[in-house]
C-alpha cells in the first residue's frame, strides 16, 4: 500500500560542515528518491493540500505525473499555477499548508510536496532553462509592477501568459526582492536557482528595469498619466525595520535583521571576493523568533561568531518554521527562551557589550490566540555580546503611498487592499506583503495571481465600456 511507504528521507549537509560554510543545506531528492516518495501519494478525490496551496498548483496531478516519469508534464503542471518552483520547493512553509492538509500526515508523515516540487522545478531549469515560453499575442494593453519580490513576479507571470505587455520596475540593482536581499545563501541559491527562474519569467516577455525608485525616480502617477500604462500593481514589500525602543538601541553594534541580510546575501559579504562591511563580532545576540531571525542567527553563525536566539516566549510558540529551529540547534545555535530585552548596555566606546534582559512567563493568550509573556519581578540578568540584531518584523516603505494621491494606508502603514488587491485608487492594485506586511513567498505569489486576474478583468471592463 503506498501509504505504508515510509517518507523518504532527504539528505543534508553534515551540521558542524555547513555551520562554517554558505553552501545549501539539504541536497534534495536524485531521481529514484523522488518517484519513489511521489508513490506515497493517494491521489485523494477531494485533494485538501490543492485547497491549503495559496496559489492552487494541481498537486495530486504534478505527483502523478512524477511518479510515472513523465517528469516534464510534471513541470508543465506546475507553470500552469507558480512561476517559481525551485524557490517555492525550498522555503515555502509546507507543513502548514499542503502538507499540513495531507491526509497521510493524520497518522503517519505527509507526503514531501515542497521536495517534490523542488525536484521538478530544479530538472527543469537543467532540462529546459533555454526553452522559449510559448509566444502569446499581446493585447494591446500595458501593465507596470512595481517590486520584483514574489507578488511582483507572480504578477507579471500571469498578466504576461494574458498577452499583457508587462514591465517590472525594482528599486534595487538585482532582481528578486526578498529572493535575493532577505534569505540566504543556504537556504536558497541566488545565481544556481533565484536568477534562473526570473530569466523563466523574463522569456514570457516581462521586462525589467532595475535602479527605479518608485516615488523619486518616476511616480504611480506619471507611470499611469504620463508613460501609457492602464493599471499598476505595487508588489514593493515592507522593508522598513522595526525596533523595540528600549534604551541603547542606537549604539554602535546594533542592528536590523533587514540591513544584516542584505549586506551577506545581496551584497555578498559571506565572501571573502567581495569588501561589503558586515560587522558582527564574536557574539551575536538576535532578538526574535521568526523565519527572518533564524536565518539571520544562522548566517550570523557561518560569519564566525556564538550567536544566540532571544525570545520572549517559549519555544513551543517560536514563528519559525520547525525546520528552520531543527537545522539551527543542529549547528550551534543557543537558545534564550522566555527571555526580553529591557536594555542595550555600551562599552566606554559607545559600542555594544551586552543585553540587560527579564526573564519572562506566559500568561492570558492576547488578541492573536497566543500567551501573553509576562515579566518576572527581579529577573534581570545580563548577556554578554557585541552584536544586537532586532529581527522583530518589518512594515512597508511609506514612499510610495505618501506620493500617491488617493492610496489609502492602514495604521501599520500598509496598503489598503481587498481580497483581489484592488485599492483605493481607481487602476491601482497591491499585494504581498506591501499589504499585509512581512509573510510568506508563497502567500505574496498568491496575492499577485489574484491581484493579475483582477487586473484582466478592470481592463477588460474598461474597454467593454469604450466600445459600447
Amino acid at each position: 500500500m503506498a501509504n505504508r511507504i515510509p517518507r523518504v528521507p532527504v539528505r543534508e549537509q553534515d551540521p558542524q560542515v555547513r555551520a562554517a560554510n554558505f553552501e545549501e543545506v539539504c541536497h534534495g531528492y536524485d531521481r529514484q528518491e523522488a518517484l519513489l516518495e511521489a508513490s506515497r501519494c493517494l491521489r485523494c478525490r477531494k485533494p485538501r493540500c490543492v485547497e491549503a496551496c495559496p496559489v492552487g498548483i494541481a498537486i495530486p496531478d504534478f505527483i502523478a505525473a512524477l511518479h510515472e516519469g513523465r517528469i516534464a508534464e510534471a513541470a508543465g503542471i506546475i507553470a500552469r499555477d507558480s512561476s517559481l518552483p525551485s524557490v517555492c520547493g525550498r522555503v515555502c512553509p509546507q507543513e502548514t499548508q499542503c502538507e499540513g492538509a495531507c491526509v497521510l500526515g493524520v497518522k503517519g508523515e505527509p507526503v514531501a510536496i515542497g521536495k517534490l516540487e523542488r525536484f521538478v522545478g530544479d530538472w527543469q531549469l537543467e532540462n529546459a532553462s533555454g526553452a522559449a515560453a510559448a509566444a502569446v499575442p499581446r493585447n494591446g494593453h500595458k501593465v507596470a509592477v512595481i517590486g520584483s519580490g514574489p507578488a511582483g513576479l507572480a504578477c507579471a507571470s500571469d498578466l504576461a501568459k494574458t498577452g499583457y505587455e508587462v514591465k517590472i520596475f525594482e528599486a534595487l540593482h538585482k532582481v528578486g526582492g526578498v529572493l535575493v536581499y532577505g534569505i540566504p545563501e543556504f537556504r536558497l541559491p541566488k545565481e544556481r536557482i533565484v536568477a534562473r527562474e526570473i530569466e523563466a519569467v523574463k522569456r514570457l516577455g516581462v521586462e525589467i528595469e532595475t535602479d527605479v525608485v518608485v516615488g523619486r525616480t518616476v511616480t504611480v502617477d506619471s507611470l499611469l498619466d504620463e508613460e501609457g500604462y492602464e493599471a499598476v500593481f505595487i508588489g514593493s514589500g515592507a522593508g522598513l525595520p522595526r525596533f523595540m525602543g528600549i534604551p541603547g538601541e542606537n549604539l554602535n553594534g546594533v542592528v536590523s535583521a533587514n540591513e544584516f541580510l542584505t549586506r551577506a546575501n545581496l551584497m555578498h559579504a559571506y565572501d571573502a571576493r567581495y569588501d561589503t562591511p558586515i560587522h558582527v563580532g564574536r557574539r551575536v545576540a538576535v532578538v526574535g523568533g521568526g523565519n527572518v531571525a533564524m536565518d539571520t542567527v544562522r548566517t550570523a553563525r557561518r560569519l564566525g561568531a556564538e550567536a544566540t536566539i532571544v525570545y520572549r516566549r517559549s519555544e513551543k510558540e517560536l514563528p519559525a518554521r520547525a525546520e528552520e529551529v531543527h537545522h539551527a540547534r543542529e549547528e550551534g545555535i543557543r537558545f534564550r527562551m522566555l527571555t526580553n530585552p529591557v536594555e542595550v548596555l555600551a562599552d566606554e566606546r559607545g559600542w555594544v557589550r551586552g543585553l540587560r534582559c527579564v526573564e519572562m512567563e506566559l500568561g492570558e493568550p492576547d488578541e492573536s490566540g497566543r500567551r501573553s509573556p509576562v515579566a518576572k519581578p527581579g529577573s534581570e540578568f545580563d548577556l554578554p555580546c557585541d552584536v544586537v540584531v532586532m529581527a522583530l518584523g518589518t512594515s512597508p516603505n511609506p514612499l510610495i503611498a505618501s506620493t500617491t494621491e488617493g492610496l489609502r494606508t492602514d495604521r501599520r502603514g500598509c496598503i489598503e487592499a481587498d481580497a483581489q488587491g484592488a485599492t483605493s485608487r481607481p487602476g491601482v492594485f497591491a499585494g504581498g506583503d506591501a499589504v499585509t506586511g512581512a509573510a510568506t513567498v508563497i502567500l505574496a505569489m498568491g496575492a499577485g495571481r489574484a491581484a493579475a486576474r483582477a487586473i484582466d478583468e478592470y481592463l477588460r471592463g474598461k474597454e467593454t465600456a469604450r466600445t459600447e
